[in-house]
C-alpha cells in the first residue's frame, strides 16, 4: 500500500536522481572522449555482459529499451565503425548473434574499468553501495549531491587502436 511520501522521502529521491544524472553524464562524456556513442557503448556492454553468450538483436533492443529497428540502426554503424559483427547461430541459422570485434573488445574493456573505478569513487564518497538500501545512506547522498565534483575527478580513458 502506497503512503505519502515526506520531506526525508524528497530529498532521498532528489539525491538519488542527482547521483544517476551525474554518472550518466560522466559516463556519456568518457564514451565520446574514446570515440564512440554513449548508445554504442551501451550496445558493447550489452553484447560482452549478456548472460549465456552472444546475444541476438531482440537481446539487445530488450536490454537497451530499443524497438528492434533502432537497435538494427545502432548495431550497423557499430559494424561500420569496426566494434561488433553479426554472425548466425550455429542452432538456428535464422537468428542472428552479436560479437564483440577486437577493437570492440579492447574499447570495452577500458571504459568498463574507468566505470567501476567511477561506482568504486562514488561508493566511496556517499557511502553506499549497490546492495545498499538507499534509506541507510540518506544524509551521505544529500550533502554530496550538493557538492560540484572536484576539477580533474572524473578519470579520462585512453584508449589506443
Amino acid at each position: 500500500m502506497s503512503r505519502d511520501p515526506s520531506e526525508s522521502d524528497y530529498r532521498r529521491l532528489l539525491a538519488f536522481r542527482d547521483q544517476l544524472r551525474r554518472f550518466l553524464h560522466w559516463s556519456e562524456q568518457q564514451s565520446i572522449n574514446a570515440g564512440i556513442t554513449p548508445a554504442q557503448y551501451q550496445l558493447l556492454l550489452t553484447v560482452r555482459g549478456h548472460v549465456g553468450g552472444q546475444p541476438t538483436i531482440r537481446d539487445v533492443a530488450a536490454h537497451l529499451l530499443l524497438r528492434h529497428h533502432s537497435v538494427v540502426e545502432l548495431i550497423d554503424r557499430a559494424e561500420l565503425a569496426g566494434l561488433v559483427q553479426r554472425h548466425t547461430d550455429s542452432d538456428d541459422h535464422r537468428v542472428v548473434r552479436l560479437r564483440l570485434t577486437r577493437r570492440g573488445g579492447r574499447l570495452l574493456s577500458n571504459l568498463a574499468a574507468a566505470h567501476l573505478d567511477e561506482l568504486e569513487r562514488l561508493e566511496y564518497h556517499h557511502g553506499a553501495t549497490f546492495s545498499t538500501p538507499i534509506e541507510e545512506t540518506i544524509d551521505g547522498p544529500v550533502r554530496a549531491a550538493a557538492k560540484k565534483p572536484k576539477a580533474g575527478q572524473p578519470r579520462r580513458v585512453a584508449v589506443r587502436g
